[in-house]
């Protein structure tokens, strides 16, 4: 499983691009061959995966509240200790805290940079420590080289996942009715079923996450209108009993 917390990898194919390539699928042929359209600059090359196996590094990781401020700076972007104690509710000792033991094991960093949200420090705040999250394609280890004490580690840290999304879900259903605008209905969902082998379903997310990444670009090439969409991704065997059954002729 992937653990995306911070997760960016900068794509140059904008969406424009995209389009003028949809656009010329669709085309009929020219009648003569078109002036062939310039080169986009290359995509970043994507960040290997880093697999998280060590107990200490999952233990640091699974402390709710880092977790919380993890999601904070990856959505939020940098925040100090204060912004991240008001925002949380949390008081700025705790925070501070957390935010060293995220650093120590590398999902946050200080940052010079408080971004574009940040204003001028004024007297007396020229101290202030800033921090962001640490980009990175995080995955755990296959369940079967999972120790047991990693495991449940890990089914905690997956438990909080699925409870955070569906309250993040929840919420922008809530927004979106209470104030409806032209995002109302960007709320695409699908459910579906398909027979891979075990090969097959590595390939499969492999080209997710190469698609994920696609999407993915630096501030300064993103369009003003947008905005920040969640993205999950979720897939597992049926129960055998299932499998049975289907099969049964």
């Amino acid at each position: 499983m992937a653990q995306e917390p911070g997760t960016s990898v900068e794509a140059r194919t904008s969406d424009a691009a995209v389009e003028r390539t949809a656009d010329a699928a669709s085309a009929p042929p020219p009648a003569q061959s078109p002036p062939m359209a310039p080169t986009p600059p290359p995509a970043s090359p994507a960040a290997a995966p880093e697999e998280l196996s060590d107990l200490r590094v999952l233990r640091a990781l699974a402390q709710p509240r880092r977790q919380q401020m993890l999601q904070h700076l990856t959505v939020h972007g940098p925040a100090t200790s204060a912004t991240l104690a008001r925002a949380l509710g949390l008081n700025t000792g705790a925070t501070s805290y957390h935010l060293r033991e995220l650093a120590r094991y590398g999902f946050v960093e200080e940052t010079r940079d408080g971004g574009p949200a940040r204003k001028s420090p004024g007297p007396g705040h020229g101290r202030e420590r800033w921090w962001r999250a640490v980009p990175g394609d995080r995955r755990f280890p296959p369940r079967s080289r999972q120790s047991p004490e990693a495991r449940l580690v890990i089914d905690e840290l997956n438990r909080q996942s699925y409870a955070a999304d569906l309250d993040l879900f929840e919420q922008a259903r809530r927004d979106s009715a209470a104030d409806p605008d032209e995002w109302a209905d960007a709320f695409p969902f699908s459910r579906g079923t398909i027979r891979l082998s075990l090969t097959e379903l590595h390939e499969f997310f492999e080209e997710y996450i190469a698609l994920l990444n696609r999407y993915k670009r630096p501030d300064r090439d993103t369009p003003a209108d947008a905005r920040t969409v969640f993205t999950r991704f979720l897939a597992f065997p049926a129960p055998r009993d299932d499998l049975e059954e289907t099969d049964t002729p």
